[in-house]
Order: C-alpha cells, then structure tokens, then sequence
C-alpha cells in the first residue's frame, strides 16, 4: 500500500468509525419514537431535527472553516498560529450561542409558521426543540473542538469523543424515553446531556495532548481584534452563505414532505437518514482531505511540481476510496429494498408509502460520495468562495427541478430535485478545481522568491 494511502486511513479509519456511531442516534432516537409512538410523533423528530439543522448547519464555519486553515498552519509548522485559531473559532462558538438564546422563540416561531404539519407534530417539535436548545453551547464549541483536531492531523481524540458522545446519547435517550415519565421527549434530554460529556472530554484531551501549543499562545487578548480575525471570517462568511444554501435543500426537502402528510413526512424524514448513513462513512475520507490537503498546501516547498504531483496522487486515492464506498451502499440499499425502511418503523402506513422511493435510495451513493469528497478537498484549500457558490447553484437547481416537476410527478419532484441539487454540486467543483489549484500555487510560488 503506498504512503499517500496509509496517511489516508491513517485518518480516515478514525473518522470513519466515529461517525458511524452518529447516524446511529438519529436512527436509534426514530426508532424509539416509532416503536413507543405513532407517525406525528416521528414526523415531530423530523421537524425538531430540521429546526437544529438549521441552526447548527448555520454554524457548520466553526468545523469547517477551523480544520482548513488549522491544518495549513499545521504544515507551515506555526503552533502559534494553530493555537490561535481554536482560541478565535471558541469565541466565536460563544458569540453563536448568545445570539441562539437571545432569539430562539422568534426563530422556532418564525420557522414553524412556515412548514406546513398537524397540530401534533407542530406541538411535539417544539417542545423538543426547547429541551434541545440548552445543549448550544456544548454542541458549537464541540463543532470548533472537531475542527480543529482534524486540522491538526488527529483523527483519534475527535473519534473518542464522538463514540463517547453517541453512546452516551444512545443510552441515556433510550432510558429516559422508555423508563421515565419524559417518555418521547426523553431523547431530547438525552442528547443535551451527551454533548455536555463530549465537551468535558474535547477540552481534557486539549489541556493534556496540546498543551505545549496552548502555553505557546500568549496573545489571547488580541484573539478577536479584526486585524487577527480577517482571513478567518472572509473563510467563514462563504462557508455561512453555504450553509444557509444548504438549508434550502435539506430543510425545503423536509418542509415540502410535510406539506403531503404526516405518512409522507415520515416516510421522507426515514429515507434521509438512510440517504446520509452512507455519507458518514465518506466523510471519513472528506476529513482526511481536509486535514492532508491542507496540510499539502501549507507546507514550504521550493520543488512546485512535486507538490503538484503530490496533491494529484491524493486526490486520485482519495476519490478511489470514496468511490468504492458509493458502490458498496448501492449493493446494500438495491439488496434490502424494503427492509432498510423495516429497521426505522413497524407502521404499516409508513412502511406502504416507502416502496415507491426506493429507487432513489438505490441511485444517491455514487453521486452523493463525489459531492462529499469535492467538499473536503476544497475547505483543506480553504477556498471557500468556489464551495459558496457551488452551494448556491445547487440550491437553484433544486428550487427550479421541484418546481417545474410537481405538478407532474407529486412528491417525487422532490427526491429528483435532491438528486439534481447533488450533480449541480459535483459539475461545479469539479469543473473549477483546477484555477483553485492554479492561484494559490502562483501565489506561493511568488512568495517564494
């Protein structure tokens, strides 16, 4: 095995196995509420979650933009620097969380006014939504934590501390649901009592593995001065605007569903989660390239071709293992047709209503391990306005293909407006790789001289 793919499991293998436990949660938490429940109750998970993507996906810069440019300061050698960057990324996490409680009624309010449900689903949403909430500072802080271990080449702490948090989450949201009088709600509470754990255990492994770039950081009080803030936030804004544009597909996709039902609503919420179980185990790769393109691209090196040939043979592997995950969960999704959507509910009506969307489950892998893959090669780059405005293309499409498609189709304009919003992304990334590579190798080889 060559060493560019040992360095790739090296960190994907973690990540990999970190994030299976997550779609785990959301899967073991339907499950319960569909077990115990009835379908308003699931369709009161999906909309609950919605509301927290919303959020948190918002917030996505606080990983995203942290493990890019930490992992060039990593291969620049400059501890300072990756120091500074956690310490700028947590305050911003704390800022984030003021801003989340100072307007969480207006938000939940303003949001549910606008996606169409029953009265049931409408008052279970927001009563998880209200336990959930006091997770935020736990949950942003921890999104800075994951970042910012990826950028530093550590695939391991962050892999601890999510199988800590998922197994915490898991456990006690099966308990407190079944077991106490919380019943349906006792996922909620579990989730904000997992996050708590996972953010007492990032900060230990922070305090003891890197306290050597900790105690090297001595200009705390310059953190957030715009001098020292600039880059950071010109990366940030882009991946905001991103998010935002992904909330228009992830949260269109959920709130359009509602509109034809709770049956379809929970058909839609089940099929979601199996279209991103898959996705954790890209993002094992996506995390690797982060964390080794970055690292590529920070380094100083005086031969420019032999970074080029370097960064050529990562991709290639990377795409090569992404690829192969794609064509294993097509095998698994076409081989157990029904009985993946079995695994979530024994509803009858649920159940029923799956079977003509499994072709769509069969066809997302490929397509969508590509887009996932894109994503991670470009925020190590840290080039944050090509994957702004791929984003905002794909939303487009999304927006236009359901349109021009559901008076036709009915809600399978949906699953094809998806499927469309995933092609947008992969045309564009990879049409526009290579000028990204192109300025920033001119770039430094200009400063090398």
């Amino acid at each position: 095995m060559s060493n560019t793919n040992i360095q790739i499991l090296r960190l994907a293998v973690p990540s990999i196995l970190a994030s299976i436990t997550i779609p785990l949660v959301g899967l073991v938490d339907t499950a319960i509420v569909g077990h115990i429940s009835d379908a308003s109750a699931i369709g009161g998970i999906a909309i609950g979650t919605m509301l927290f993507d919303l959020l948190y996906w918002n917030f996505g810069f606080l990983r995203v933009g942290t493990s890019g440019m930490t992992a060039q300061a990593f291969g620049h050698e400059d501890r300072n620097e990756c120091a500074k960057l956690l310490a700028q990324s947590l305050a911003l996490a704390a800022i984030g969380t003021a801003i989340i409680w100072a307007l969480q009624w207006l938000f939940v309010t303003a949001v549910l006014s606008c996606v169409s449900c029953s009265p049931e689903v409408e008052l279970f949403a927001r009563k998880y939504f209200f336990i959930r909430i006091w997770a935020a500072p736990a949950t942003l802080a921890l999104m800075t934590f994951r970042g910012w271990f990826i950028g530093m080449q550590d695939a391991v702490s962050p892999m601890v501390c999510d199988i800590i948090i998922n197994t915490v989450n898991v456990i006690s949201s099966y308990v407190l649901a079944i077991y106490t009088p919380l019943g349906t709600l006792g996922v909620a509470h579990g989730t904000v009592i997992a996050q708590y754990v996972g953010l007492t255990i990032a900060t230990i492994f922070m305090l003891t593995k890197y306290r050597p770039y900790i105690l090297e950081f001595t200009h705390f009080k310059h953190v957030l001065r715009w001098s020292e803030l600039r880059q950071l936030i010109a990366l940030n804004g882009n991946l905001f605007i991103r998010s935002l544009c992904f909330m228009i597909v992830y949260v269109g996709f959920t709130a359009i569903a509602g509109g034809y039902g709770d049956i379809e609503l929970a058909v839609s919420s089940i099929l979601m989660k199996l279209f991103m179980l898959f996705s954790y185990f890209v993002d094992g790769f996506a995390y690797a390239g982060e964390a080794l393109v970055g690292k590529l691209f920070g380094e100083h090196a005086k031969n420019n071709n032999d970074i080029h040939q370097r960064l050529n043979t990562l991709l290639k592997d990377l795409f090569g293992w992404s690829i192969g995950v794609g064509i294993v969960f097509t095998i698994i999704y076409a081989i157990g047709g029904i009985g993946n959507i079995a695994m979530m509910t024994d509803d009858a009506d649920v159940l029923s209503a799956s079977k003509p969307y499994i072709p769509w489950l069969i066809a997302m892998p490929i397509i969508s391990t590509l887009a996932f893959m894109w994503d991670g090669i470009y925020v190590g780059a840290t080039a944050g306005r090509p994957i702004r405005n791929a984003m905002i293309m794909a939303a487009i499409g999304f927006v236009i293909t359901y349109i021009a498609l559901y008076r036709i189709w009915g809600i399978q304009a949906l699953y094809a407006a998806y499927f469309v919003h995933l092609i947008a992304r992969v045309v564009y990334l990879t049409i526009g790789w290579k000028p990204v590579v192109h300025d920033f190798f001119a770039k430094k080889f200009a400063q090398s001289k």
